[in-house]
């Protein structure tokens, strides 16, 4: 049947456009995540300690000085990067997640997962794509938890934002700011 003047024809038409340009931002009620980037640069530092015959021995110590990063700063392909993970909880939770996923051209200087000695004593998985901090208990209060990252390859990457949830109670979370970082040569 083809339309003429006596049968019109109507159409809608609904156009939905998601971009990857829009910028994440932060929110949560009762657990809210912020993270922040920073750059470590070496400072030679020594101190003195007491050598086997307690003699005075100047020795090297590993100090940093950290520089905070902000959206759409640039950084050398091998710097050292520290990423924070500070947590504000209003009140007492147990079994939370924490899985910040790292950019594409950063890659974690410690490998091995297990405990590392935390604050929170959590258990850390690093994966391809994120790092994961499972927090058994989370008094109610600030808290940090933070790990290092190696700038590698050059480009434009997005870090997506740590995302924060309860295991066994999904109405419980959180996210963080998303950040976009530069590496060169």
């Amino acid at each position: 049947m083809t339309p003429s003047p006596l049968n019109p024809l109507y159409f809608n038409a609904y156009l939905t456009n998601f971009t990857l340009e829009d910028f994440i931002t932060k929110a949560g009620l009762e657990v809210k995540v912020n993270r922040k980037y920073y750059k470590l640069t070496p400072v030679e530092k020594k101190v003195n300690v007491a050598g086997s015959r307690g003699q005075v021995v100047s020795q090297k110590v590993e100090k940093y000085e950290r520089t905070e990063l902000a959206n759409l700063d640039k950084l050398k392909s091998g710097d050292l990067v520290e990423v924070e993970l500070e947590i504000d909880s209003k009140n007492d939770y147990e079994y939370l997640l924490f899985e910040d996923p790292k950019a594409s051209g950063f890659e974690p200087v410690e490998v091995r997962s297990g405990y590392n000695g935390n604050e929170m004593h959590a258990y850390v998985e690093f994966r391809d794509e994120r790092v994961a901090f499972f927090v058994r208990a989370l008094a109610r209060g600030q808290h940090s938890l933070s790990y290092r990252l190696r700038a590698e390859i050059p480009g434009k990457f997005s870090a997506l934002p740590t995302k924060a949830s309860a295991m066994y109670a999904p109405e419980l979370k959180a996210n963080s700011d998303e950040i976009n970082l530069a590496i060169e040569d």
